[in-house]
């Protein structure tokens, strides 16, 4: 991965202490996963920020490559990488979702 666009990820990822890279944006979301983690995001009143990768193919690609997960969603905690839908619902039903945010 080419330095920049590691830093360019790194620093939307910095931006908030939770941050969804996501289809579409989490007043409209584009597929079914990102409404998903979107939901939970709310319901749980986590405050985050996102980014649409619709918007840029490079960091569309870029992000798979930064965190070795294929998939979109991808949710951020504090800069580290937590997952995809799955593993975010799976965290919120066993309630470590909030605590990871606290």
């Amino acid at each position: 991965m080419e330095p920049q666009l590691q830093q360019h990820i790194e620093s939307l990822i910095n931006s908030s202490p939770v941050f969804l890279f996501m289809k579409g944006t989490p007043d409209n979301p584009q597929c079914g996963f990102s409404a998903q983690v979107v939901h939970i995001l709310k319901e749980q009143k986590i405050p985050f920020k996102s980014f649409n990768i619709f918007e840029n193919e490079t960091i569309r690609q870029g992000i798979k490559e930064y965190a070795n997960w294929p998939t979109i969603p991808q949710l951020y905690i504090e800069g580290k990488f937590i997952g995809g839908c799955d593993i975010v619902t799976e965290l919120a039903e066993s309630g470590e979702l909030k605590k990871l945010v606290t």
